[in-house]
C-alpha cells in the first residue's frame, strides 16, 4: 500500500459576498478534488487542539497524524531542524520574518508580513547586514531560510517572552506589542533593525521598482526542539515530504521523513508544480508515503487577494491533485488524503481554527459518502468530524504498532 498526503495550505475560507456567498473552494474549478469527494470519504478534522494557535505548524502536524499539544512550542525550532541548525540546551529558535512596516504619526503599522515575498537573493544581503549590525549577545545567530522566512537562535533568551505572528496584524498598528514589557527584549531587536534596513541598497532598489522594502524584522514562533515518535516507530512506514516551507521540512525531520527540496519551489503562486509532483512520485518508488505541500493559497489569503487565491486552488487541483491521481494506479493499491490545514479567509488575512474539510480515498475500499464535491459546506453536511490528528493518522495508516 502506498500513501499520499496533499496539502493545500490555507485553502479553507468563509463565504465571500462577491462570489455570491460561495467560498473560494466552492467557486474555483476543482474537478479532481470533487471526484475524490464523491467517491471517497469527505469529512472534517479539528486540526487545531484546544488552546493552541491556528498556525500551519500546529495544523499540519495534525494532518501528518500527530498532536502538537504538549509537544510543539513554536515553529522556530522546526525551521531550525529543517536548516540543520541544532539547538543547544537553553537556546530558543525564533522565526525571523523580513517585513514591511509603516511609521506614521508616531505609530508603527504592519504593512506586509513578507516584505512583498522578497526573494532569497535580496534577503541574503539584508540578513548579513543584520548579523553585523544588530546588538546581539554572544552566541545569537541568524540563519537564512526561504524568501522572508528565516530563523534567529537566541542562547539564554529571557523566560516568558511574548510574541505574535505578523500575519495576524496586517494593516494594523503594532505599537502595543512593541511597548509591552513581555515583548521588551524582542522589541529592542526589532527597533534596532530599522536603522540597519531602512536605507540599505537592496531596499532602495526595491522602492525604486515600486516594491515594498524589507525595512524591519519581526521575531515570533519561538520554542525548543520537539520530540515525537517517528512514522517508522508508529506505523512501520517510510516517507518523504516535498515543500518550499521550512516548517514542513522541519516536521519531516521530527517525524522521520525525508525532506525533499525542489529548486523551483518558491512557496508562492509561481512555484514549480510539476517539479514538486515529479519529486513526490519519484520518492514513492522507494518509500511508502509522499507528502506534497503547496503554500500558495495561504499566501494569497494573507494578502487578501481573492483572485490569486482562486487561481492557487485551481492550480492545486489541476497541477498537483490531478497528475498525482493519474500516476498512482501504477504503484498498485493506495490511499490518498487531500486537505487544507486551516482556513485563511481573504477577508481576515489570517488563520482561523475552524475544522477543515478533508477527503480520504482508498483504491481498495472507497468509502463513497456521496458528497456533491469538495468544500467546507459539503464536508459539514456529512456530519463526520475527526477530533484530532492522531485519529486522522489511524484513519489513513491503520492501527499503530504495539
Amino acid at each position: 500500500m502506498k500513501y499520499v498526503i496533499l496539502i493545500g495550505d490555507g485553502m479553507g475560507d468563509l463565504p465571500v459576498d462577491s462570489l455570491g456567498g460561495l467560498t473560494p473552494l466552492q467557486k474555483a474549478p476543482t474537478p479532481n478534488l470533487d471526484r475524490l469527494a464523491r467517491e471517497g470519504l469527505l469529512a472534517r478534522c479539528a486540526t487545531i487542539p484546544e488552546g493552541m494557535p491556528p498556525g500551519s505548524d500546529v495544523a499540519i502536524m495534525s494532518l501528518l497524524g500527530y498532536s502538537a499539544k504538549g509537544v510543539l512550542t513554536g515553529r522556530g525550532p522546526l525551521e531550525a531542524m529543517a536548516l540543520g541548525v541544532p539547538l543547544a540546551e537553553g537556546e530558543l529558535a525564533f522565526r525571523l520574518n523580513l517585513v514591511t512596516v509603516r511609521h506614521e504619526g508616531g505609530s508603527t503599522a504592519m504593512v506586509t508580513h513578507s516584505a512583498g515575498d522578497i526573494p532569497g537573493a535580496e534577503a541574503g544581503p539584508l540578513l548579513e547586514a543584520l548579523s553585523a549590525g544588530l546588538p546581539m549577545p554572544e552566541g545569537m545567530r541568524i540563519r537564512q531560510g526561504v524568501s522572508y522566512r528565516n530563523i534567529l537562535v537566541w542562547p539564554g533568551a529571557p523566560e516568558g517572552l511574548a510574541s505574535i505572528p505578523p500575519h495576524d496584524h496586517l494593516d494594523r498598528p503594532v505599537d502595543s506589542f512593541l511597548e509591552s514589557p513581555g515583548y521588551g527584549p524582542i522589541a529592542d531587536l526589532v527597533r534596532a533593525s530599522w536603522g540597519i534596513l531602512e536605507d540599505h541598497p537592496v531596499n532602495r532598489a526595491r522602492v525604486a521598482r515600486g516594491l515594498p522594502p524589507a525595512n524591519s524584522i519581526w521575531l515570533w514562533g519561538q520554542g525548543k526542539t520537539p520530540s515525537v515518535k517517528s512514522y517508522s516507530e508508529r506505523w512501520g512506514i517510510t516517507g518523504a515530504t516535498v515543500s518550499a516551507v521550512d516548517i514542513i521540512r522541519g516536521l519531516a525531520v521530527a517525524t522521520g521523513l525525508d525532506p525533499i527540496t525542489v529548486p523551483g519551489a518558491t512557496g508562492g503562486l509561481d512555484t514549480d508544480y510539476e517539479g514538486k509532483v515529479a519529486a513526490g512520485l519519484e520518492s514513492l518508488k522507494t518509500r511508502d508515503l509522499a507528502v506534497i505541500h503547496l503554500e500558495a493559497p495561504d499566501e494569497c489569503g494573507h494578502q487578501g487577494d481573492l483572485a490569486a487565491k482562486l487561481q492557487a486552488i485551481e492550480y492545486f487541483d489541476g497541477r498537483i491533485v490531478g497528475p498525482v491521481l493519474a500516476a498512482l494506479p501504477s504503484f498498485g493499491d493506495y490511499r490518498i488524503l487531500c486537505s487544507c490545514d486551516h482556513y485563511t479567509p481573504v477577508a481576515l488575512k489570517t488563520h482561523t481554527d475552524d475544522p477543515v474539510p478533508f477527503v480520504l480515498y482508498d483504491s481498495v475500499a472507497p468509502a463513497r459518502t456521496g458528497a456533491g464535491g469538495y468544500s467546507e459546506a459539503e464536508a459539514l453536511k456529512t456530519g463526520i468530524l475527526v477530533p484530532d490528528g492522531p485519529r486522522l493518522g489511524r484513519l489513513l495508516f491503520g492501527p499503530e504498532k504495539a
